[in-house]
């Protein structure tokens, strides 16, 4: 039968996606999906995308999870612990949700509120060292969308000692899919059609995560909504700590990795080529007015920012080459 897997919400974006690429994974064999208020659902009547998948949403319990050898929680933060806390130890667990990213409990709690529920491994693994971490961990906290766009433009950067880690500035445009699929009058068509908007300015619950990620002390960031369904694109800015070139730090740096791809000179990352995909797109120079480097980044937020992300780790997690079942290859157009 496979690795038996269960995805907890289900009828999200990222669980959709989630669905979707493992319907296609050859080692994964999917044995549960739940939901809350669509439970009793068919799956296509969620996410007409998946015709073809004969699937019935369930409630969200610990009983019907236990079944899976690896489970994903694609929950609202702050509703996975709860989950986590009546699974079996012999399941595995990759969680999407913030629950157990940061290792500060006194940050969790000024950017989410509530109770810190602890630190997992983190779940990126082009990060130095992290790759084996996840091959050897039960429980994994995923990446979160900005962090994994903005974290792969600047990490290398820092720990090379090229990048200032006390002054990084960053400006990023997310698709209206990052903020879930509940009904908000923000994200009415209306109102995102035509326009870009900041939102969360100063305050993003990503910015300690990236810091703790990149080793950054000071980051500056301004999201915005951009009028796409999905897609990351982030410019990332920082003054220079010592001569060189960044585009060449971060070629030497994924030069082996297969899904972060450093663009050829002159080239630059849009979201659209990297829709559908588990690649991020980078590509760095010099701003010849201020002296600073400046690195742009592009990924699908549901892919390489959440649900291919999930599966690069539990494909880790399961002794599996780390690609079984993800596209390097965007949809675009």
């Amino acid at each position: 039968m496979g690795i038996r897997v269960a995805v907890a919400g289900a009828s999200g974006y990222a669980g959709g996606e989630l669905l979707r690429l493992l319907a296609g994974h050859p080692e994964f064999a999917l044995v549960a999906a739940t939901a809350h208020s669509q439970a009793g659902s068919h799956v296509t009547a969620v996410h007409p995308q998946l015709a073809g998948l004969d699937l019935t949403l369930s409630p969200t319990d610990a009983a019907g999870l236990s079944q899976a050898d690896l489970v994903f929680l694609a929950l609202p933060h702050g509703q996975s612990a709860a989950i986590v806390a009546q699974l079996p130890e012999s399941v595995k667990v990759v969680d999407l949700g913030a629950d157990f990213r940061l290792r500060d409990a006194a940050l969790w709690e000024r950017y989410y509120g509530g109770a810190h529920a602890g630190t997992w491994t983190y779940g990126l693994p082009e990060l130095p060292g992290q790759r084996e971490l996840i091959a050897a961990s039960d429980r994994v906290a995923n990446t979160g969308c900005y962090a994994a766009t903005i974290t792969l433009a600047l990490a290398p950067l820092i720990a090379a000692g090229l990048a200032d880690p006390a002054d990084v500035v960053v400006v990023a445009s997310s698709g209206t899919s990052g903020a879930g699929r509940s009904a908000k009058v923000n994200l009415l068509a209306s109102e995102i059609m035509g326009d870009l908007s900041p939102y969360k300015v100063g305050a993003h619950q990503h910015v300690p995560e990236i810091k703790q990620a990149t080793g950054a002390t000071s980051l500056s960031m301004t999201p915005i909504l951009a009028p796409m369904p999905r897609g990351i694109l982030a410019t990332v800015t920082a003054r220079f700590a010592k001569e060189g070139n960044p585009r060449d730090v971060l070629a030497a740096a994924y030069a082996d990795e297969p899904f972060v791809h450093v663009l050829p000179e002159g080239a630059w990352p849009h979201t659209a080529a990297t829709s559908g995909s588990n690649s991020c797109h980078l590509q760095a120079t010099v701003d010849v007015d201020s002296g600073r480097i400046v690195v742009v980044s592009a990924l699908d937020n549901l892919g390489k920012g959440a649900a291919g992300q999930a599966v690069q780790c539990a494909n880790l997690m399961s002794g599996l080459p780390e690609t079984t079942g993800l596209s390097v290859f965007g949809v675009a157009p």
